[in-house]
C-alpha cells in the first residue's frame, strides 16, 4: 500500500485522519502487522524534548535613533553574536554571563524572552559616519522584536552516548556529574519516541518538513552538524519563530561545574506512506543500541565499554563489569511523550498539515575530527623521575630526601612501587611544628594522579582546578613511572 502526502493533508483537512505517537505504534504493528498498520494509520508522531547545546536564536532589534552598529552586546550580561547587520545578534545557549558563569545563560535568555520578560540590552560600538552612536543600554520583550528566530544548527541527535566515569574523582560534564569509580550513568535521548530513529533512512525528513518546535511550528533546513548517519548518530538544523514558542518546551538549564544550556522540546510527523515505514516506526527500544563510554578519559577516542539498549537505559540500572550501576536520562520522557501527544492532537484538529521535504537529508555525509596541524605535547614528553620514600619509612628519612634531592614532592609506595600518597616539603615543616613524627599522620593518600599519554594540557587543568603543584605519574597498575610538576609545565 502506497499513501500520499495529498491523500493524509486532505484526510486532517476533513477530521478523518488517524495519528498514533510512536510508543502506540509499536503495540499496533505488533497485533496486526505493518500492512494493515500501514492501511489503518496515517500519521505517527515523535517527541524528545532534553538539552541541545547547539542551539541559539537571531534576533533583530531595529534602528536606534541615532543608529548604532553593535561591536559589542551583551543580554542580560551574556555575551551575544554582533558579527552580522548593524542591529541583528546571534544569541547561543552555552554562552555564559559575564559576571554569573556556571549560574545564568544564553539558554536561560532565550526562555525568559519567550516567557515575556524584559531584557536588558547594553552595546558599545566603533562609531562611524552612518553609525554615530557609540554606546546603548536599554530593555526590550520579545513583542518589541521584529524578529526572533531560535536557529539550532544541531538538534534531535538519533540516539546519544552513555557516559560513566572509571576515575577517582567526580566529573561535571555536558552529561552532568559523573560520580567516581562508575558510581552513575547518564544517557539522553528519548529512544522509540525519537524522530530520527523512527526515520532513520530519511524518507520523510528533509529540508523543508514541518515540525513541532518549542511549543511553536519550525521546520528542518538541512542536516545538522555532525551530522553521522552511517553510524546512526543523525542530527537536523532547525529554526522557527521564537515569538509562537513558550518555556514549557524551551528551558534554561545550568550544569554544575561545566555550564549552561538549553533544553528543547522537538516533535516531527511522520507519514506512514508505506508498509516500510509503518515497520519502522514501530521501533522498540531494546532494538536501539548505543555506547557506554567512559568520560573519565579525557580525549575523542574515549573507551567503549559496552553496547546497551535504550530498554536497559530506561529501566535504571546498566550493568558494568558484573555490577549495576545506576541510570538516569538527562532528557525527558514525560515531555517527549507531552510533545508526541501534542503534536498528535494538532493534526486531529486540522492546525497541523504535513509538506513533504524539498530534499531529503544525506544518509552517506563523512564525520570527520579536527585536523589538528600543531604538535600536541604528552606528560611523557614532560614528566621527571619521582624521588620515592616507602611507606614504612620515616619523617626524618622523608625530610633527608627533600633536602638531598632539592625536591618539594616525596611520593609515598609500597616496596613493589604501587602509589600510596604524597608528601610535601610543606607537610614535613607543619610536621615538625606540631611534633608529628609518624609518617601516616601527614601523607595525602587521596592523590590526584596522571598518565604518560595525557595531554599536558589535561594535566595542567588537573593541577589548576585542585590547587596542587605536582601530580605522580601512574601506569595501568597504579605504579609510579614518573612525577610532573609545575616547574615543568613552566
Amino acid at each position: 500500500m502506497v499513501k500520499t502526502y495529498t491523500h493524509i493533508n486532505e484526510k486532517i483537512k476533513n477530521g478523518d485522519v488517524v495519528v498514533v505517537t510512536a510508543e502506540d505504534m509499536i503495540k499496533i504493528v505488533e497485533e496486526n502487522g505493518p500492512k494493515i498498520a500501514a492501511e489503518e494509520i496515517d500519521v505517527v508522531t515523535t517527541g524528545t524534548f532534553g538539552p541541545m547545546c547547539s542551539s541559539g536564536a537571531f534576533l533583530n532589534f531595529g534602528h536606534s535613533d541615532p543608529p548604532i552598529k553593535f561591536e559589542h552586546l551583551w543580554l542580560n550580561e551574556v555575551h551575544a553574536y554582533h558579527g552580522n547587520a548593524a542591529a541583528d545578534c546571534y544569541i547561543g545557549v552555552t554562552r555564559m554571563a559575564d559576571k554569573r558563569p556556571f549560574e545564568y545563560g544564553g539558554g536561560n535568555v532565550i526562555e525568559d524572552l519567550v516567557s515575556g520578560k524584559k531584557i536588558r540590552l547594553r552595546g558599545i560600538s566603533n562609531t562611524t559616519d552612518c553609525y554615530p552612536l557609540g554606546e546603548m543600554d536599554t530593555s526590550f520583550t520579545i513583542d518589541d522584536l521584529n524578529q526572533a528566530i531560535l536557529c539550532n544548527p544541531r538538534n534531535a541527535y538519533q540516539r546519544y552516548v552513555c557516559a560513566v566515569n572509571s576515575t577517582d574523582k567526580t566529573l561535571y560534564t555536558y552529561m552532568g556529574k559523573l560520580l567516581p569509580h562508575f558510581g552513575n550513568a547518564h544517557y539522553a535521548g528519548a529512544g522509540c519516541l525519537n524522530p530520527l530513529s523512527n526515520d532513520p533512512n530519511y524518507e520523510t525528513i528533509g529540508i523543508g518538513t514541518r515540525i513541532f518546535l518549542g511549543g511553536g511550528i519550525g521546520y528542518v533546513i538541512g542536516e545538522g552538524t555532525q551530522h553521522n548517519p552511517s553510524n546512526g548518530y543523525g542530527t537536523l538544523f532547525v529554526k522557527g519563530d521564537l515569538k509562537q514558542m513558550n518555556s514549557e518546551y524551551l528551558r534554561g538549564v545550568n550544569f554544575e561545574k561545566y555550564g549552561t544550556s538549553m533544553f528543547v522540546g522537538l516533535g516531527i510527523p511522520i507519514p506512514v506512506l508505506n508498509d516500510n515505514l509503518a515497520k519502522k516506526t514501530a521501533i522498540k527500544d531494546e532494538e536501539i543500541i548505543t555506547d557506554v563510554v567512559d568520560y573519565g578519559i579525557p580525549r575523542r577516542d574515549r573507551p567503549i565499554l559496552k553496547k546497551v539498549t535504550y530498554k536497559e537505559l530506561k529501566s535504571g540500572l546498566i550493568d558494568l563489569n558484573g555490577n549495576k550501576v545506576k541510570c538516569s536520562s538527562l532528557s525527558s520522557l514525560y515531555y517527549a511523550r507531552k510533545i508526541a501527544n501534542e503534536l498528535k492532537s494538532w493534526i486531529e484538529e486540522g492546525l497541523f498539515y504535513l509538506n513533504p521535504p524539498a530534499e531529503t537529508l544525506s544518509r552517506n555525509t563523512i564525520y570527520r575530527s579536527m585536523k589538528q596541524t600543531s604538535e600536541l605535547k604528552f606528560v611523557k614528553d614532560l614528566k621527571r623521575d619521582a624521588i620515592i620514600c616507602y611507606d614504612d619509612c620515616n619523617l626524618k628519612m622523608v625530610a633527608q630526601k627533600i633536602i638531598k634531592e632539592n625536591m618539594n614532592h616525596i611520593i609515598i609506595t609500597n616496596r613493589e612501587r604501587v602509589l600510596k600518597g604524597i608528601v610535601t616539603s610543606f607537610d614535613v615543616t607543619k610536621a615538625i611544628a606540631e611534633d608529628k613524627t609518624d609518617i601516616n599522620e601527614i601523607i595525602t593518600k587521596k592523590v590526584i594522579t596522571t598518565t604518560d599519554n595525557e595531554p599536558i594540557e589535561v594535566a595542567a587543568r588537573k593541577m589548576k582546578v585542585n590547587d596542587i603543584s605536582a601530580l605522580p605519574v601512574i601506569d595501568e597498575n597504579m605504579k609510579v613511572i614518573g612525577i610532573l610538576t609545575s616547574e615543568e609545565l613552566m
